[in-house]
Parts: structure tokens; C-alpha cells; sequence
């Protein structure tokens, strides 16, 4: 292609509304333009690298046994009021109503749909197991949209679903996506990581984020440095304290007048955070439950719903507090608490803790588990923080930025059973389908790329992704010998099946670099003065800036080599 002919309004400056950098160069290098609010045009370049992306994802599914289909963007609310998510999924579903005034929604995800498909065509276990995929553009009635692709209303998604027989096949489908997305993200050049993931809104018992890793990430994931444990924060568990084996020393009541705060109390009484508990009330499905966690530690809200298997928690207000326990907040403690009570796991490797003293400036000293009360239930509740154990192999966990670019979901038979989609098995017994769901954000990997490869000139495109791999930069207006060169060398690129631009523009060489540069085509070639004086050509690698000159007639097989790809 001609940068000439082609549609490349690039900008000098970064849109005021453009946070991230993804956004910023997206923007910039005219890949996308804004619309509406979080509704986006791709132009030609932004394309390109968008169907760079559905290729390497279509081969893989194809490879995995997956068959790809196309859905409606439009969904009847019928389907959603059976499954029971019409009103669960929130105001993020955008509702319509036709001219007939049936309700309809744009379609999120497609889990009612796909099942809906299975259940009317798929009768027995012989048509069993099945993965159905799409590539299409979704709807999600973001109260915010930013960053960009990021996070937007209208995104182009992967969204496949597995239908099988048995729970082992079940199991295997899950392991063929798995490893499916590890070759998807691998060809695509990036680095990421697969971290077990809390299901959410979609549902199921089990689950895997493929997380990105970028410094500017807005997800925080929890790894190993020793081993190949990974989790997001709503997951990541770390290894269980042992048992406390201290003496057990006589509790007492001790005055703390004003000190409701852990550091306050903690600096009154001279002791770590680690020696307090904290009593915390949280509202569980409107009903109180007292959480027990160390002092240095936090709660994290959806362990803490899981292990209480609530549809939501929240944290109680001051005068909530009170009227469940009696007690300002501050000076709470678990023992005599009427209602129920869970504790974090740590909190079994504490022994002569202080804790909330049930009345107003006092506290209690010397406080231990099962001796002076005994929590109802223990699980593993808390944040994990920089420095714990991994619960795999004991070594350090660090936490580090990733961006979600694919999800997949262990489903069961929590739509197979909500839309009565059954099949006969080899006994001639009807059954639920149980199912998978595996989705990639297909717009978002594009912007993820650009979140890990930038540098301060702009994007640094890995080389599956890139819209082009060589851009031949013509600097011989003034000499016809080298233009004649420049569209010789791009003419030759192309009939080796390199995908090349000519900058074939009047520009000043400094203009053209720059553009370059922003582009993150991966291989520069200039034909310049140095072909003029001695007949040789620059080939400048953008990620590296290396500097290869070399006569015309290598330029073809030594680009050829450098842009191999699988």
C-alpha cells in the first residue's frame, strides 16, 4: 500500500481525553476515532491489527476442534428472564422494545443464545461434545467508559461455549481452551500470564484470567516467583499460617480511651498490627455477620461473599454496627457477639491478641481462639499482600499489573438447567448439557499490545500484530534514481509476500521517521543518500533501533528472514 492512498490522519498531540497510553497512540498513529462515548471507528491501520488478531484466533480455535458461527447482536429479554439474569446483570444490559413492544437487549455475552441454539439442535450424547465461537461485536452499557478499547461499550469479543456430556469431557474442553489461549497469546508476541479468576457475573465454579502484563495494567495479579502460581486478588490465596503453639496468657480488660483506629491503638498499647484483631460487621444478603482478620490485613469482599456463599456483602454503616452488636464501632470484639462469625485463616496462627473490648474505650489483652470464643466458621477471607507464601510451593508472592484479555469458565449446568436444555445420554436418561464458556476481547488485545510495547516515539508493534511488517521510506524526490529504487524494493517485498507500505509522501525525512516511529511497523527501510553515494539501504528495527545497511538486492531476503512468522 501507498501511505499516500491511504487513510493515516496522524496527530502530533495526545486528545485531552486520552488517559491511558493505548488510547494516546491509538489515537495519534489514527487507528481508531471516537464516535460517542465509548463507541469507536476502526480505520484502516486499526483494522489491519484487528484482523491480524481474529486470524491467530480463529487458527487456534479451528485447531482445537471449535466450530466458528455467528450469532444475533439482538436478543429477545425472553431468554434472559428464563435464565433469571434479565434483572441480576444490571443496568449494563441495554433494554429496547420494538414497534411490536417486545423487549429486546444487545447482547453482552451470548450464553442464553448459544444454549438456546444447543438445546433445539443437539438432542443426544452422539452430537456430543460440541464448541461453538463467534467473533462479534458486543454492547455493554458501561457507566464510565475510558481508557479507549480498554474499557468501551462496543468491543469486538471471542466468545466461545462448550457442550458436553460428562464432567470429565467437560473438564477436557476446558484444558483444550486453555491451552488453546496459551498459543493464541503466545503468537500473538505478548507476554501474560493465566491466573485463576473468580466467575462473577457469568457463573460457574471455576475459572482463568489470561492477564497482559503491563506496568500500566488496571488489574492486579498475584504470582509466584518460584513457581506458576498465578491469581487475581479476588482469587489469590496464599499459604496457611501455622497453628500458634505460644503459651496462653490470662486476658484482661484494659482502658483505651479515643483509641478506635488500629494504629492508634496498636502505638497506646506497643504492639505490631499483626497482635490485633479486628472485628469487622458486614451486611451479608442484608443480614450482619461479624469478619475477624489480623490488623495488618484486609478483607477482601468476594472471598469473603464466596465463602459465605451470599449474592452480595457490604460493608455496615457505624450505626448498622451498633445496632447488631451494641458497640461503637472501634472497640468491637468477638466475644458475646449474638450473631454470626466468621474468621480469615490467619488468624489461627495468632495467639495473645488484643481485640475490641465490646464496650466503648476499652479493649481486651491476651485474647485466644478456641480458649475464650470460637468462630462459627474460618476461611481464607484477606487480601494477599507482597511477601506471603505461595499456597503451592511456600516461595514469595509478588503482586504485579496485568490487563484481562481473555476469560475462560467452567459453566456446569448453571444454563443448561435455567433453560432446560437437555440431552439423552447412552442410558436413555435426559441430562443437562454441562458447559464452558471462553471469551477473548479481541479489541482489547490490540490495545493490551500497545500497553506492553510503546516507547516514548510510540507504538512498537509486536510483528504478528503489526498492520505492516516493512515500511520502505522513499527519501529521492530530489533524485529519480532512488525513488526508483524505493518502489523497485517495495514492489519486490510484496511479491515475497512481505506486508509493506510505501511512504511515498513529499515530506521532510524527519516527518516521515516520526511517523514511522508512531506506526510501530516493525521494520523501517530507508532509500536515501546512502544508496545514492554507495547503493546501500538502512533497515532500522523498531523495538530494538539496531541499524542494518545493506545493499538493494539483499534487502529482500534478509527482510524476509526478519519477518518470519509461524
Amino acid at each position: 500500500m501507498l501511505f499516500s492512498q491511504l487513510l493515516i490522519p496522524t496527530l502530533k498531540e495526545s486528545p485531552a481525553e486520552a488517559e491511558v497510553i493505548s488510547h494516546k497512540l491509538l489515537m495519534r498513529a489514527g487507528f481508531i476515532r471516537k464516535l460517542t462515548s465509548g463507541v469507536y471507528s476502526y480505520l484502516p491501520l486499526g483494522l489491519m491489527a484487528l484482523r491480524k488478531i481474529e486470524r491467530i484466533v480463529r487458527e487456534e480455535m479451528n485447531a482445537a476442534g471449535a466450530q466458528e458461527v455467528l450469532l444475533p447482536m439482538v436478543q429477545p429479554a425472553d431468554l434472559w428472564a428464563e435464565s433469571g439474569r434479565l434483572k441480576k446483570y444490571g443496568p449494563e444490559l441495554l433494554r429496547f422494545r420494538d414497534r411490536h413492544d417486545r423487549e429486546s437487549c444487545l447482547g453482552p455475552t451470548h450464553e442464553e443464545v448459544i444454549t438456546d441454539l444447543v438445546r433445539n439442535n443437539i438432542h443426544s450424547y452422539r452430537g456430543l461434545p460440541v464448541n461453538l465461537y463467534q467473533i462479534q461485536t458486543k454492547f455493554r452499557d458501561e457507566i464510565r467508559p475510558r481508557f479507549g478499547l480498554m474499557r468501551g461499550r462496543e468491543f469486538i469479543m471471542k466468545d466461545a461455549y462448550s457442550f458436553d456430556a460428562s464432567s470429565d469431557a467437560a473438564d477436557r474442553s476446558y484444558e483444550a481452551m486453555k491451552y488453546a489461549y496459551h498459543r493464541i497469546f503466545t503468537r500473538c508476541g505478548l507476554r501474560f500470564r493465566a491466573v485463576e479468576a473468580d466467575t462473577g457475573t457469568i457463573g460457574g465454579n471455576f475459572s482463568h484470567e489470561f492477564m497482559v502484563l503491563a506496568e500500566t495494567g488496571e488489574d492486579t495479579i498475584v504470582i509466584c516467583r518460584s513457581c506458576s502460581y498465578a491469581a487475581n486478588l479476588e482469587k489469590a490465596a496464599c499459604a496457611a499460617p501455622a497453628p500458634a503453639s505460644d503459651e496462653m496468657q490470662p486476658a484482661a480488660k484494659v482502658e483505651t480511651p479515643g483509641k478506635r483506629k488500629v494504629e492508634a491503638v496498636c502505638e497506646f498499647l506497643g504492639i505490631e498490627p499483626s497482635r490485633l484483631l479486628k472485628t469487622l460487621i458486614y451486611r451479608a444478603d442484608g443480614q450482619p455477620v461479624a469478619v475477624l482478620v489480623r490488623g495488618d490485613h484486609e478483607v477482601q469482599p468476594v472471598k469473603l461473599k464466596n465463602a459465605l456463599k451470599a449474592s452480595e456483602v457490604e460493608l455496615a454503616t457505624d450505626e448498622e454496627c451498633f445496632a447488631a452488636t451494641g458497640t461503637p464501632t472501634g472497640y468491637l470484639g468477638p466475644l458475646g457477639l449474638k450473631i454470626p462469625v466468621i474468621a480469615d485463616q490467619a488468624v489461627l496462627g495468632m495467639r495473645n491478641f488484643v481485640t475490641g473490648g465490646g464496650e466503648k474505650n476499652f479493649h481486651l489483652t491476651n485474647v485466644n481462639l478456641g480458649r475464650d470464643f470460637t468462630p462459627g466458621q474460618v476461611a481464607d477471607l484477606r487480601m494477599v499482600t507482597p511477601g506471603d507464601r505461595c499456597p503451592l510451593c511456600g516461595g514469595e508472592l509478588e503482586l504485579t499489573r496485568g490487563i484481562e484479555v481473555g476469560h475462560i469458565f467452567k459453566l456446569g449446568i448453571a444454563y443448561s438447567e435455567a433453560l432446560n436444555a437437555r440431552f439423552l445420554d447412552a442410558e436413555g436418561e435426559m441430562r443437562p448439557f454441562i458447559m464452558g464458556c471462553y471469551g477473548i476481547g479481541v479489541s482489547r488485545v490490540l490495545a493490551a499490545a500497545i500497553e506492553q510495547n510503546h516507547d516514548q516515539d510510540g507504538i512498537v508493534f509486536p510483528l504478528p500484530l503489526a498492520p505492516f511488517k516493512v515500511i520502505v521510506v522513499n527519501l529521492g524526490f530530489a533524485d529519480e534514481a532512488v525513488g526508483q529504487a524505493a518502489r523497485s524494493l517495495y514492489q519486490a517485498l510484496r511479491e515475497s509476500g512481505i506486508e509493506t507500505l510505501l511512504d511515498d509522501r513529499d515530506e521532510r525525512p524527519g516527518s516521515k521517521f516520526k511517523d514511522a516511529d508512531l506506526l510501530g511497523i516493525p521494520f523501517r527501510v530507508t532509500v536515501g543518500k546512502r544508496f545514492a553515494s554507495g547503493g546501500l539501504v538502512e533497515i532500522r528495527e523498531r523495538a530494538s533501533g539496531k541499524i542494518t545497511e545493506l545493499a538493494l538486492a539483499e534487502a529482500v531476503e534478509r527482510l524476509a528472514r526478519l519477518t518470519a512468522t509461524d
